[in-house]
């Protein structure tokens, strides 16, 4: 498959594009810095501004599916908007690219561990994390909201860790997965090939899907 990777240079990033270029796709990588990327055969590196959904468009073009690694950065003060209308520009710049297969990969806070609470909203969540965890949860929500595309929304265990890749894990749906009495964790690389069995068997079309050890 030609895939289109946005932010394939950050933590989630890397993994994807190791993945995707292990498993034989041509990738695009849509970053802010290509000099960052690893030099393949199977890799063109581009220089990307998500915000300008006109030029995005244009370079999403022709590919079979787009897969989202979008996060605007922890140290942003206002990563909470930049997580909103970045996410928008991709779901645009998508649709306007004509390519209808969407994955995104968002964050575990909007998953809920009990009816009607997500993992956000519960006192124990990080401060730190809670702007961005927010951004990601809105915009999972307008995603949901999108008819047009064929998204998939992949949230990870409530602990994302590095790690190495053992293909064996559990999926699960909107409920946070955990280990006995402890949040559920997952490799970084596992996480990656989650996205990609997604990305060519189709199981989550206009859903949200989540997974844990």
């Amino acid at each position: 498959m030609k895939l289109a990777l946005i932010g394939a240079t950050g933590f989630v990033g890397k993994a994807l594009l190791e993945e995707a270029l292990n498993r034989g796709h041509q990738v695009t990588a849509l970053v802010r810095h290509p000099e960052k990327l690893p030099s393949h055969e199977r890799l063109n590196g581009v220089g990307a501004n998500v915000h300008d959904t006109a030029a995005l468009a244009e370079q999403l073009r022709g590919h079979d599916a787009v897969l989202s690694a979008f996060n605007p950065g922890w140290e942003q003060a206002d990563i909470r908007a930049q997580f909103i209308t970045g996410s928008q520009a991709i779901v645009a710049a998508s649709k306007a690219a004509g390519v209808k297969r969407l994955l995104v990969v968002g964050g575990a806070g909007s998953l809920y561990v009990a009816p009607g609470l997500q993992l956000i909203d519960t006192a124990s969540f990080p401060a730190a994390y809670k702007e961005g965890a927010e951004g990601a949860r809105q915009a999972l929500s307008q995603l949901r909201e999108e008819q047009e595309l064929e998204w998939t929304f992949l949230s990870p265990a409530a602990l994302l860790e590095p790690g190495p890749r053992s293909g064996k894990f559990r999926l699960g749906g909107e409920a946070l997965l955990m280990d006995g009495e402890q949040p559920g964790r997952i490799s970084v690389a596992d996480l990656a090939v989650a996205l990609l069995d997604e990305t060519e068997h189709p199981q989550h079309i206009r859903q949200r899907f989540t997974l844990a050890y």
